[in-house]
């Protein structure tokens, strides 16, 4: 008679271990408010876009910027934050990252330019670079193995919760307070935060951390804002062969060439450039970046859509995207039920199918196209994106040993903010150069120095036809229809860049979930004491 099989004994502590899903709401507040922020900020780009008093009167290239400043710090010190969590206690990076966060948005509320803002943004950017990375990290050390896809999943809903909470939120303080009070919102919901995590919170931290490479990081941020203000201005132009939009495009992707070169040849690189060379890890970064690239340049034209072209509100905006994150709400936390039925590639690739069957889908929409269409549309898209998004998370987090989980949860978020931040540039200014070439030749009644300026987006134009009185009629009507040309280009943009991230993951991620760890990560040391 064969002996009863030892129970293999938890690396959670029994403390930590009964108070986890306490500990992952904590988690899950903290990273609400990273996310929060965007999707409150998407409804109120127009009414920022207003002149004063009621907006700072930013054209189109400084919204993209006020988006950007944030989007880039974020992801170009992701990775350092990470490594800095992994050395120094994630709890502790977390906990400082909160602070700098309330600060910055404290900061940005009250910005008299949109250059402050701009700057401020960068403030909380570098506030959410530390916070980000150190909420899946924690979670990864707080759940055992076998409960960390069904965290992971929850975590994942938690961005849904944002993406509907944030546009409704937003369209509530605008319709009753200033445009500053999207991000004075974040405030209290630090402090509550902050006393939470420091009650509850476990603090862990890496064994064998890595150095921190400051050479590296500094090439990874200049490369690319080279690249994203390149492209921005290219947009502004509405025109690519520019030679100061030419020789700033190549110059980034210089820098970020010599990056990789540098990471490779470096004793602590700030990215490990050999978790690229397993190709279900790189296929479901992939992935996650292409997500983020079609559904933030997506996001920025749909608030122009349904507020200057139909007329919404703020508030009215908010709830009409309430379809998205419901979707992604109900289906992110169950997508590991599908995986676990038909394998990680066929989820993962009949999501991005989908995407890009919405974004293909923007095409019909004209400035009388029935709104249900409108709310399928943004359903069938957090769909999609549920699952891609869980399943791609646990993927990368399961790829690295656990005691590496801050790398690997800073490398997918790295590559989730460029991704967003490179479609806001590229489809933004997609966008921008389409509208421009449509209500050019309507501008020339303009005199010629307004021209310029009252073509960079649709706010602008209007701004415009409003001083005009009747005569400016005639611009309405043609910033419009040039608007609508200009969403069903550069929708047709996002569901290209989703088909190709459909077949990258067809061909690289596997069928089923990927096998159970080595003896690498079962060597992982334990999560540390609650308070430690």
């Amino acid at each position: 008679m064969s002996s009863p099989a030892i129970p293999t004994p938890s690396r959670i502590p029994e403390a930590v271990h009964r108070r986890r899903w306490a500990i992952l709401g904590v988690l899950m507040l903290s990273l609400l408010i990273v996310v929060l922020d965007n999707s409150i900020l998407n409804v109120a780009i127009k009414t920022i876009s207003t002149p004063e008093p009621t907006g700072l009167g930013a054209t189109q290239s400084e919204l993209e910027w006020a988006i950007n400043s944030y989007t880039l710090v974020f992801a170009g010190l992701l990775f350092t934050a990470g490594l800095l969590g992994d050395r120094l206690g994630r709890k502790k990076v977390l906990l400082a990252g909160l602070v700098v966060f309330g600060l910055g948005s404290a900061l940005a509320a009250e910005s008299g330019s949109p250059v402050e803002l701009i700057a401020f943004r960068a403030v909380m950017g570098l506030g959410a670079a530390f916070v980000m990375p150190a909420t899946l990290a924690i979670l990864m050390n707080v759940f055992e193995r076998e409960e960390q896809p069904k965290a992971i999943g929850i975590w994942a809903g938690g961005v849904g919760l944002a993406i509907a909470i944030g546009p409704i939120t937003g369209g509530v303080l605008l319709d009753h307070f200033w445009w500053g009070s999207v991000f004075l919102i974040n405030v209290p919901i630090v402090i509550v935060a902050v006393a939470l995590m420091i009650w509850l919170v476990p603090d862990s931290r890496d064994p064998k951390p890595g150095r921190i490479d400051l050479f590296g990081v500094a090439l990874s941020v200049i490369g690319l804002v080279l690249l994203v203000y390149g492209i921005i201005k290219g947009g502004q132009l509405a025109d690519f062969t520019d030679a100061a939009v030419l020789g700033t495009i190549a110059a980034g992707l210089a820098v970020l060439a010599g990056f990789v070169l540098y990471e490779k040849r470096s004793d602590h690189p700030s990215i490990d450039i050999t978790y690229f060379k397993n190709r279900v890890f790189s296929a479901a970064i992939c992935a996650i970046a292409l997500v983020f690239f079609a559904l933030m340049g997506v996001t920025f034209f749909a608030v122009f859509y349904t507020q200057s072209v139909r007329g919404y509100t703020p508030l009215q905006t908010g709830l009409l995207m309430l379809p998205l994150a419901v979707a992604q709400l109900v289906f992110a936390p169950r997508a590991r039920l599908v995986v676990d039925r038909f394998g990680v590639r066929a989820v993962c690739t009949g999501g991005l199918l989908l995407v890009m069957a919405t974004l293909a889908a923007f095409t019909i929409f004209e400035a009388d196209t029935p709104i249900w269409l409108l709310e399928v549309v943004f359903f069938l898209m957090g769909t999609g994106m549920a699952h891609i998004m869980t399943p791609t998370s646990v993927v990368i987090m399961q790829a690295l040993p656990r005691e590496k989980a801050g790398s690997a949860s800073a490398l997918s978020n790295t590559f989730r903010q460029v991704g967003g931040a490179l479609g806001i540039a590229v489809l933004g200014s997609v966008l921008s150069t389409a509208y421009r070439g449509g209500v050019e030749d309507e501008l020339a009644v303009l005199p010629e120095g307004a021209r310029h300026t009252a073509g960079e987006s649709i706010e602008a134009t209007l701004g415009v036809a409003a001083k005009l009185g009747p005569k400016g009629e005639p611009l309405v009507s043609a910033a419009n229809d040039s608007f609508l040309h200009a969403m069903h280009v550069t929708a047709l943009c996002g569901a290209g860049v989703a088909v190709i991230g459909a077949v990258i993951v067809f061909l690289f991620l596997p069928g089923r979930t990927p096998a159970q760890p080595g003896p690498e990560e079962k060597e992982a040391e334990p999560v540390g004491a609650a308070g430690s």
